[in-house]
């Protein structure tokens, strides 16, 4: 009896380790497809203050968080180079990255939205 206990105790943790793994290196794998731009993702920030969609970009690039707490977000153009753009977060400022599957689309595209109620035009004032 003792030993059919330690043998379904050995199978369910064998499992448990098994389904560990192997998400672990699915997380991995995907992690590897969007660094080369080959998944399309959407990324979305947003100021949970005003509950408010400051800015989106679309398109095939990768993301990572910078020393800082900045976001880098890194892509290749049409011609063979590189743009990186920076996103600051500050406290009251979060940030959703969506996987939005494999795309037979060209990888250099990339679509950028801002939210036109939060670009404030300049206002200048002549002093005398």
């Amino acid at each position: 009896m003792k030993k059919r206990f330690t043998f379904a105790i050995i199978m369910i943790l064998i499992i448990l380790l098994c389904g560990c793994r192997q998400a672990t290196r699915v997380s991995y794998n995907l992690s590897q497809q969007a660094d080369n731009f080959n998944v399309k993702r959407q990324l979305t920030i947003i100021n949970v203050r005003t509950d408010t969609i400051l800015f989106q970009m679309t398109g095939n690039f990768s993301i990572k968080k910078e020393s800082d707490g900045d976001l880098a977000v890194v892509g290749e153009n049409d011609d063979g180079t590189y743009y990186k753009h920076f996103v600051c977060l500050a406290p009251e400022i979060t940030y959703i990255v969506q996987d939005l599957g494999e795309t037979g689309v060209n990888k250099h595209k990339f679509e950028i939205n801002f939210n036109p109620k939060m670009v404030v035009p300049a206002q200048f004032k002549t002093i005398n």
